[in-house]
């Protein structure tokens, strides 16, 4: 759905020359034109307007004197530096422009016709006057000569399997004697000057050759093969036209056929078959075709055409119309009308060889002109609803639009047509944001015409449906109207027959104000005209636009665009240079445009299609090059873009990965944006979306949803842009628009949460207002089965970044429950028989389902009558429910009410067999009613409630209830059921004593044994725990004899020494068992040094000092003093150890910079079957693998965690293991400082001041030693955070290798506390001053 639109003229006018021009080529590397006449060859630089050489062929004698010469062919040769002419006398020329140097390579005595190189410029071909066709190389030595009529079809003649001859054939309405006709000959056309013509595929492989027979006198097409071999014939063609154009895509020959009420261009196939052809605006004999041509894309075919004289006097003209083709329609673009008289008749057309879309063309009067278009797609601009979204397409005398707002109608049909008197050559829509649907269109004799939309006459005969309406159908669509049609004067009449083409870029920019550029002919200058509406009557039918003012600019303007929204008019210069065209202001001017830093824009390459966009406040100019670099401003962010449209706050592009971006414009700055379009893996999924191959954006609908595609074939496809999608959603949950959102998000499967976690402030303060405008119980409960705990802003549809931060949910309650209480409130306020079915959902939909509610609910309209006509009836209630809820739950809950008419209703619902579950509930019927309750409760395995009720059954039932207590655990539920002093509350809490014993949780068992007066078993429970307070408790209670509580405390001093806990057995025995001697004994093991004194001074047994306490004090010391010695020797061999093995690592690192071999596992995260191999990699004498291990047991685990750290040399982890076992030496020592000051008090007490220096001295020289290595283990860089990043703004190539590879030595993170050194505490009071 793209148009042709000018993007520039050149003109040359009066070329300084003599005689008149003949034929042209194009120099394409020079940029220069070669102009043939009857004098020689010129070469003219239309940029400069310059004539570079002149060659006079008539001087040197290869054109006649007496002007009636002929150059029949231009071919500019890039190998040879030089260009070949042929004359029509038979001379072939080479031509060196440098040294002006002629060379006859060849001569045909009868004549030439046609010279044609072949497109690799390998080969040409000659067609002479005898009617032979000359193939020679590029050199001009012959290759073959051959007949140009042959009788031969060619190699590709058809096969017949002589399957029925033409005479059995069936020939319809003809009638049998159709097959004994003898078939007629047509005559070549009347104004066919009988030349042959030539055209080359483009590949070069083949060439077609049109000629008239001499047999039959009518024209026939024969293909040749590069080796000259006649390939095929064309079948006979009555009317077949002398132009001939092979598209150089090679699949089609075009040519013309004239048939008896119109004029065709038809297409032959290869093998010389027709196929396929389309109709030229004319009637029969009213223009005869004198060329065709192919663009170097085979995109655009150009016709040139010329009016037959039919009447004395008649103005005729010279037709060039551009034609393409889309979804198999051909429509007319472009069309040129010429004078055939004076300066402006056409002498030759071409297309330009390298730029697709440049049409170069010579006339008569010494005047040469050159067009280039681009596509382009006409749509309107508006952002507002009241905008159709309409797109025009150019198609000869007729504009098809179609309003993607209503209607999605594939080209080439449209909603309506616009019927115009001339060629339409261009289309613009009113940049007015309130009128954006009307339109201006631009013809062939310069008109333009206004259609608005709006009030107007009811029926334009100007404007016809499309595909919409008819056979009765009634269009809900407004047509606009044939406002009025404008006339442009120019000043000099002359020029619009000289170029067609005055003016382009036509923009609409006001009501009655119209923009549009004109090309200076003399200069690389552009005007920019500002049009205005003259003052005319209301009835005039043509009106007059004047020009109001006129800016000259220095430069060639290529493009037009105004802003809709700032009326911003920006200009784009053929440099790329951006100017901003002031067109509102008194005097006006134009301006270069500039950004944000006050730099002039500059695209580094021309664009094709320009926009201007307000990206974070500031107007930008956004660009797209025909080779896909897009540009915002002057720097280019893509280069694969193919297409791209700016709606409202949003840039959509599609790409050449075939996908369609969305970027927002609203709050993003120029940076963001940037960055988004140059990362090519786009991270958001609601701004990616995959297209099909080749799509490119058509339009897109304002405040809807709608993004149109057009494919590559010319089919369109709508899709609706996530980014598109949820952003409409947004706006429209913002205006409280619920019923919109809910109809888009239901039609476009957007998750429904959104409604309400958009906002929930908002909804749950606007939930009435939701419910009345949905307004259907069925989508409400749609809603309500698609609520989740999740909010959906957070996972599925994150806002924007630049958006504000979205108003949080209420941290207390949950949002189901939330949501379903509000809903259910409103709708029970609303109309409760209405929304009957909603409030089910909104109970079950609850966290915690509320199934009872819902059955009681259900249950109470079945005795109801109907009163009210909007009530439900019970059975679809139930019905419904059984869709939400599992027939068998929703059974169980329905037991669950012991209301059995409820249970019948919901069974006979359910699957389940009347002979299971009706003598089941006979059953239930028949029992007393507690005891009933208990069976349904134990049956639903609801054993708190059937205790509850079993316990109100009475004693004789209490052994059942506590078997169930025993085998469900319920212990504690139990105990609240009875009072503390009746029997069953001890049976219970005998039964729970007995369970906890089990357990081995003795202490508590014993606790609740004594609560409930069982004294003996809480006595074992206390012994067992070694609770001896408790345990002595319980004995006193017992009245224990003297001996048995002797015998009691003694069994508590062993459990208690077995503890390591000294000081309480000596409590006990001296207390309980008046053994003092075994109490001092035990106190001595212990190293209670003064409690011991103290009871051997209370029973005055002195002698115990000399037997059994100095002897344990000596011994004690000779412990420590060993102890010390092998605490400072292991310490002193693991710090060298660990220091040799800092040594050897760093000397690895050094030997192996780049190796990368993976450490041992860090921890059970990573994968247990990778190799262990790590630390001492660098000593290489150990590696180890558990490759084999695919998944630990615990044990295995425990094993491998000892193993880890193992003090073996050489071991993975080595230093691990030596910082660990320095650290546990120095907390060992680190403990002993309160022991050893007791011990040095009771030395000093017993006169052992010698072995109490000694020690004294030994124990300060360990804690000083370990003092001063803790610097030196525990150094600074290994206690660093071995996870530093490694990379970041400021790293560079050196600093991240130094990082990996102090990472490729790192310790795991599990094992970080080792590199924290222990504390040494100064401050805790040991030494004993005395001793010193």
């Amino acid at each position: 759905m793209r148009n042709l639109k000018l993007l520039r003229t050149l003109e040359f006018r009066d070329i300084q020359a003599p005689g008149k021009p003949q034929c042209f080529s194009l120099r394409t590397e020079q940029g220069t034109v070669l102009i043939g006449s009857e004098h020689g060859l010129i070469e003219v630089d239309p940029v400069t307007r310059e004539v570079k050489n002149e060659i006079h062929l008539k001087a040197e004698g290869f054109l006649p004197e007496d002007g009636s010469g002929c150059i029949v062919g231009i071919q500019d040769l890039l190998d040879q530096e030089s260009v070949c002419v042929a004359t029509g006398s038979g001379d072939v020329i080479l031509c060196n422009l440098t040294t002006h140097q002629l060379e006859c390579v060849g001569s045909v005595a009868s004549g030439i016709s046609v010279m044609s190189w072949s497109p690799d410029q390998e080969l040409v071909l000659l067609a002479t006057g005898e009617q032979t066709l000359i193939m020679m190389t590029k050199d001009f030595e012959p290759i073959m000569e051959q007949q140009i009529h042959q009788d031969d079809f060619g190699e590709s003649k058809f096969i017949t399997v002589g399957w029925g001859k033409k005479e059995t054939q069936f020939h319809g309405s003809e009638g049998r004697q159709a097959a004994f006709q003898m078939q007629t000959y047509e005559s070549a056309l009347p104004w066919d000057d009988h030349r042959p013509r030539v055209t080359w595929r483009g590949d070069g492989q083949f060439f077609a050759v049109s000629v008239v027979c001499p047999e039959t006198g009518a024209r026939k097409v024969r293909v040749w093969n590069r080796e000259f071999a006649l390939q095929s014939t064309s079948e006979p063609v009555a009317g077949l036209g002398p132009a001939l154009a092979w598209k150089p895509s090679g699949s089609l020959i075009a040519s013309t056929q004239d048939k008896p009420n119109q004029q065709d261009v038809v297409f032959f196939e290869k093998n010389g078959l027709l196929h396929g052809q389309f109709t030229l605006p004319f009637l029969k004999d009213e223009v005869k075709v004198n060329e065709l041509l192919w663009n170097a894309d085979s995109t655009v075919l150009a016709v040139w055409l010329e009016d037959l004289q039919r009447e004395e006097n008649s103005t005729l003209k010279t037709h060039v119309q551009l034609w393409t083709v889309g979804n198999y329609h051909w429509y007319l673009k472009q069309s040129l009308p010429f004078s055939t008289h004076g300066k402006s008749k056409i002498m030759s057309l071409l297309w330009d060889p390298v730029t697709p879309y440049r049409l170069h063309v010579l006339c008569q009067g010494w005047h040469y002109l050159c067009y280039d278009w681009h596509w382009t797609t006409d749509r309107s601009l508006g952002d507002n609803p009241s905008d159709l979204s309409n797109v025009a397409v150019i198609d000869g005398s007729k504009v098809l639009v179609t309003v993607f707002r209503q209607t999605v109608v594939p080209p080439p049909m449209c909603t309506y047509q616009l019927l115009l008197p001339h060629p339409v050559n261009q289309v613009t829509f009113s940049t007015h944001p309130e009128k954006s649907n009307d339109l201006a269109v631009l013809d062939a004799s310069n008109q333009i015409s206004v259609y608005k939309c709006g009030d107007g006459p009811s029926a334009d005969p100007t404007v016809k449906l499309g595909a919409v309406g008819g056979n009765g159908f009634k269009v809900p669509l407004r047509t606009p109207h044939l406002e009025k049609r404008y006339r442009i004067q120019f000043e000099n009449s002359e020029e619009e027959a000289v170029n067609p083409l005055k003016l382009g870029l036509l923009t609409w920019v006001e009501e009655d104000i119209f923009l549009a550029v004109s090309h200076s002919q003399s200069s690389q200058q552009s005007v920019i005209h500002r049009l205005t509406t003259a003052p005319s009557e209301v009835d005039e039918e043509q009106g007059q636009l004047s020009v109001s003012s006129s800016v000259m600019v220095d430069g060639v303007i290529i493009s037009v665009c105004c802003s809709s929204k700032t009326k911003s008019v920006a200009l784009q210069l053929a440099d790329g240079q951006i100017l901003k065209y002031l067109w509102e202001s008194s005097s006006v001017a134009v301006e270069p445009w500039k950004n944000t830093d006050g730099v002039p824009v500059r695209f580094l390459y021309p664009c094709t299609q320009i926009e201007v966009a307000m990206i974070g406040g500031e107007d930008c100019v956004l660009g797209l090059t025909e080779r896909c670099r897009f540009f915002i401003n002057d720097t280019e962010v893509a280069s694969n873009v193919t297409s791209f449209a700016v709606y409202d706050e949003f840039l959509l592009l599609t790409t050449h990965s075939h996908t369609c971006q969305c970027f927002s414009l609203r709050d993003a700055s120029f940076k963001t944006l940037q960055a988004a379009l140059s990362n090519s893996q786009v991270s958001n999924g609601e701004n990616l979306r995959k297209v099909e191959r080749g799509s490119r954006i058509v339009t897109v609908v304002p405040q809807d949803t709608k993004l149109i595609l057009q494919m590559p074939r010319g089919n369109l496809e709508v899709v609706h842009h996530r980014a598109l999608v949820l952003a409409q959603i947004r706006k429209w949950l913002d205006k409280l628009m619920f019923k919109e959102a809910f109809e888009c998000m239901r039609k476009l499967r957007i998750n429904l949460n959104l409604i309400h976690d958009h906002n929930p402030k908002a909804f749950l303060e606007n939930v009435e207002t939701f419910i009345r405008q949905i307004d259907s119980v069925n989508h409400i409960n749609l809603f309500f089965t698609e609520l989740k705990e999740e909010d959906v802003t957070k996972t599925m549809y994150p806002p924007p970044v630049t958006n504000s931060v979205q108003p949080s949910r209420d941290p207390e309650g949950k949002k189901l429950d939330l949501v379903c209480d509000a809903m259910r409130a409103a709708m029970e306020n609303i109309n409760p028989h209405r929304y009957f079915l909603s409030i089910l959902t909104s109970h079950v939909k609850k966290t915690t389902p509320e199934l009872e509610i819902v059955l009681q609910k259900v249950h109470e309209l079945q005795g109801t009558a109907p009163s009210v006509p909007e009530v439900v009836s019970a059975e679809e209630a139930l019905k419904y429910l059984l869709l939400l809820v599992d027939v068998n739950e929703l059974y169980d809950h329905s037991l669950g009410t012991y209301d059995f008419d409820l249970v019948l209703m919901v069974a006979e619902k359910s699957q389940k067999d009347p002979k299971e579950y009706l003598p089941f509930l006979n059953t239930l019927k028949k029992m007393e009613t507690n005891y009933q309750r208990f069976t349904i409760d134990k049956y639903l395995k609801r054993y708190e409630k059937a205790i509850g009720h079993l316990s109100k059954c009475g004693p004789e039932y209490f052994p059942e209830c506590l078997n169930l207590i025993r085998d469900k655990s319920l212990y504690n539920e139990a105990l609240k059921l009875y009072p503390p002093n009746s029997q069953q509350y001890k049976d219970i809490g005998i039964a729970y004593g007995e369970h906890l014993m089990q357990e081995h949780l003795y202490e508590p068992a014993g606790l609740v044994f004594a609560r409930c007066g069982a004294h003996e078993k809480a006595l074992s429970a206390f012994l067992t725990c070694g609770s001896w307070q408790q345990a002595l408790c319980m004995a006193a209670q017992l009245s224990l004899t003297r001996d048995q509580l002797a015998g009691l405390s003694r069994t508590l001093a062993g459990k208690l020494v077995e503890q390591r806990k000294h000081s309480d057995a000596a409590v006990v025995l001296e207390q309980y068992a008046q053994d003092y001697e075994e109490a001092v004994i035990l106190l001595l093991e212990g190293a209670a040094w003064e409690e011991a004194l103290r009871l051997i001074y209370k029973y005055n047994r002195l002698d115990i000092i000399e037997t059994n306490v100095k002897p344990s004090i000596l011994e004690a010391q000779k412990n420590y003093m060993a102890f010390l010695d092998s605490q400072a020797a292991t310490f002193s061999r693991h710090k060298q150890r660990l220091l040799v093995v800092r040594e050897l690592k760093e000397q690895a690192q050094q030997a192996n910079l780049d190796d990368e071999v993976p450490h041992a596992q860090e921890s059970d995260l990573f994968s247990e079957t990778s190799s262990v191999v790590s630390g001492s990699e660098m000593s290489g004498r150990y590696s180890h693998s558990n490759s084999r291990i695919s998944a630990r047991s615990s044990k295995n685990r425990r094993k491998a965690e000892r193993k880890k750290h193992s003090l073996k040399e050489g071991s993975p982890l080595e230093d691990l293991a030596l910082l660990e076992a320095l650290s546990e030496v120095v907390q060992s020592t680190e403990k002993l400082k309160d022991e050893v000051y007791h011990i040095l008090k009771v030395l000093f007490l017993f006169e052992f001041d010698e072995q109490g220096r000694e020690l004294q001295k030994a124990f300060e020289n360990t804690l000083q030693l370990m003092e001063r290595s803790l610097p030196e283990i525990w150094t600074l860089t290994y206690q660093q955070n071995p996870a530093t990043p490694v990379l970041g703004p400021h790293s560079t190539a050196n600093s991240i290798m130094a990082s990996y590879q102090q990472q490729k030595t790192s310790v795991p993170v599990l094992d970080a506390e080792l590199f924290i050194p222990p504390k040494i505490n100064k401050r805790t009071q040991w030494k004993l001053s005395l001793l010193e």
